[in-house]
């Protein structure tokens, strides 16, 4: 088995909103506007928008730029502990390598 190529990029947030998104945070918007520390829970897709490269003389990391193409909120206290309990398996599987539990994965 070959070991993966390992590249030290950063990866930023496209802040561009599409109107899919922008229409699955709208019931939300009142409640993010008045709670200023709020947070909520949410299940996303990302897509690639932009890569760029440093030159060989400069000294700055690989950039990958993403764009959230979908989202939705989960509302409700039984939709958020479901997502939050993927998120601990998703969390789980991702850092099980090289642990007893990778058989699982």
């Amino acid at each position: 088995m070959s070991t993966p190529i390992r590249i030290d990029a950063d990866v930023k947030l496209d802040s561009k909103i599409l109107t899919d998104v922008a229409e699955a945070l709208e019931p939300h918007a009142d409640q993010m506007f008045k709670q200023r520390k709020g947070r909520w829970i949410a299940v996303v897709e990302l897509a690639h928008v932009e890569r760029t490269e440093p030159g060989p003389d400069e000294e700055k990391n690989p950039t990958v730029k993403l764009r959230v193409t979908d989202l939705e909120i989960a509302a409700g206290a039984v939709y958020e502990d479901e997502v939050r309990r993927l998120m601990r398996e998703l969390y789980q599987r991702r850092t099980a390598d090289g642990t007893l539990d990778e058989h699982a994965a």
